[in-house]
């Protein structure tokens, strides 16, 4: 750990302009994570820009700062340093990396073990609950900046992809660094409130529709639902209003396996996958589908119809699911 953040600290000592990206479809911690990095290079004097192709979702805009994160630029510009956080692959980055016109050094900092640790200085900790946890130690051993507004970033960056602190990737080190940020200023009851507590109404009807289309498969084993095209439009959602919701299937007793099913635009088909078990490693399911992310948590894009593609998904998940018994 301490030779890579050494490595990743020269790089920011030395250098002034930097981008901070991180992947489309951002999460809780893409999205916190991009602004605790990048308001703590800024009170370093760093010429710092925070982009990501969806902007900032309407539902993290009560992060601190939040309106410094915004969409690339039309015209590509130059930096020194791109920081490319909690993206297992690089083209994930989206437009947002054609958006950089050169640079000297990418650095690639992730929790993914699907990242095939793309980029010049790259520091994966597969073991670590989130990115924004890998960033508290960075910040704190090489005694980069953080206040209020840094530790609640990194806060939500945490709660976030733990499960609210709930998912068997919680250490006690996580317990640790969640107290010492509530210590630099977190507000734990107002941001948990903001981030669990504030969701439009059309979330929740886009869960009872969701829940209409609830299947079983693998003797209640395996648990899925879809949203088609056609119901994201009928009710007006938007992509953000789909995080969390598979939590819904996977909290069954019985089910090992979650599933969730999403209609695209382009052809393709969202596919996110969770396990409650690592006897059924859903990220090398979904690698093999082109895809990747965590042994517990992981997904892919495939191209087909939302039937073809759930008939052929879930043939592979009663395969590993059998074996696994």
């Amino acid at each position: 750990m301490s030779d890579k953040f050494e490595q990743i600290a020269e790089a920011i000592r030395t250098n002034q302009r930097f981008v901070v990206l991180s992947h489309v479809r951002p999460d809780g911690d893409a999205l916190g994570s991009q602004l605790a990095l990048g308001l703590s290079l800024s009170k370093l004097g760093k010429d710092v820009r925070i982009w990501n192709e969806d902007g900032v979702l309407d539902k993290y805009s009560f992060l601190p700062r939040a309106e410094l994160l915004t969409k690339p630029p039309p015209t590509p510009e130059e930096t020194d340093v791109i920081f490319a956080l909690d993206t297992a692959i690089q083209n994930r980055l989206g437009n947002a990396l054609p958006a950089v016109k050169s640079s000297k050094l990418c650095i690639n900092i992730d929790h993914h073990p699907s990242n095939p640790e793309y980029g010049d200085i790259v520091y994966i900790d597969a073991k670590s609950p989130a990115t924004g946890q890998i960033l508290f130690e960075l910040i704190t051993s090489q005694k980069l900046p953080i206040d209020a507004d840094i530790a609640t970033n990194l806060y939500v960056a945490i709660s976030t992809d733990t499960g609210s602190f709930q998912y068997p990737n919680t250490t006690a080190r996580t317990f640790q660094i969640a107290g010492e940020l509530v210590r630099a200023g977190v507000n734990v009851g107002q941001i948990s409130q903001l981030t669990y507590e504030n969701y439009p109404r059309r979330r929740v009807e886009l869960l009872r529709d969701l829940l209409g289309t609830m299947r079983f498969d693998t003797e209640g084993r395996v648990a899925s639902f879809s949203l088609s095209l056609e119901c994201a439009k009928k009710l007006r959602v938007l992509p953000e209003d789909n995080e969390g919701l598979i939590d819904h299937l996977r909290a069954i007793r019985g089910v090992i396996v979650a599933i969730f099913f999403e209609e695209l635009a382009d052809g393709k088909v969202r596919v996110s996958m969770r396990s409650k078990t690592d006897k059924v490693n859903v990220c090398a399911i979904c690698e093999t589908f082109g895809g990747g992310g965590h042994v517990l948590a992981a997904g892919a894009r495939i191209r087909g119809s939302l039937a073809e593609v759930e008939k052929k998904v879930l043939e592979e998940v009663r395969n590993v699911v059998g074996r696994s018994s």
